[in-house]
């Protein structure tokens, strides 16, 4: 389907979405750790919370979208989803939400700003300062609504995965799992899988990946983890 992308489980369609289904996305919601109760911050179409939902079956799945297109979309794409009964959408800023208990995983692929270049439209400053402003508001609501034992899951640029990092570390979050990941060999690194929890665990654990292998397709540690979600090979 052009406007929508067909899972093994469910479909999403996304043409009311300025953030489509992409690599990013799946990226995280396959590799996030879950738990009971699931946020899922800037949920867009639905994709993270649904991936979510799939992956842990007891658990309750709840999305925050700012667009009220793509609020209403994420929330018609889970009505005809198997997951229904256990995802909630909610159109409002997640500065606003006010949840009813605390979350054993809050997980988000931040908006297209902070997720690729920045345009020439938008001065550097200002850039700057929409970016620090929502790592700032995002690390602070985790770090309020997390469970102590709960985990913090994103994506970013590679090149700002320090800074994010710091960033939590301000708000009383510690790392505690980065994977940077390079799309095939030889190519440079492009983004970081960043978890986040309350309590310091020593070092963190540390990887780095290539999703694709020298003929183009899926490599192993990408086909492994998306295994139960893409319909090819």
């Amino acid at each position: 389907m052009t406007d929508g992308f067909s899972f093994q489980q469910f479909t999403l369609r996304h043409d009311r979405c300025a953030m489509k289904v992409g690599t990013d996305g799946v990226l995280v919601g396959a590799w996030a750790h879950g738990g009971r109760r699931v946020l899922d911050i800037g949920t867009g179409s639905g994709l993270i919370a649904l991936m979510m939902a799939q992956r842990f079956p007891a658990a309750q799945v709840e999305g925050v979208e700012l667009d009220a297109a793509a609020a209403a979309q994420a929330r018609d794409n889970v009505t005809v989803s198997p997951f229904a009964s256990r995802v909630a959408v909610f159109h409002t800023p997640f500065q606003q939400f006010m949840p009813s208990a605390f979350y054993d995983a809050i997980v988000s692929n931040p908006p297209f700003f902070l997720s690729g270049p920045t345009g020439n439209d938008l001065p550097r400053t200002a850039a700057r300062h929409a970016q620090t402003a929502f790592f700032h508001d995002f690390f602070a609501f985790a770090r309020c609504w997390l469970t102590p034992e709960g985990e913090v899951s994103l994506i970013v640029p590679w090149d700002a995965a320090e800074a994010v990092a710091a960033e939590a570390y301000l708000r009383g979050l510690f790392l505690t799992r980065r994977v940077s990941v390079r799309t095939k060999t030889g190519k440079p690194l492009e983004r970081a899988l960043l978890a986040f929890g309350r309590r310091r665990q020593g070092w963190p654990e540390m990887g780095e990946v290539c999703l694709l292998d020298d003929s183009g397709r899926r490599g192993p540690w990408y086909r492994q983890l998306t295994a139960a979600f893409y319909l090819d090979e």
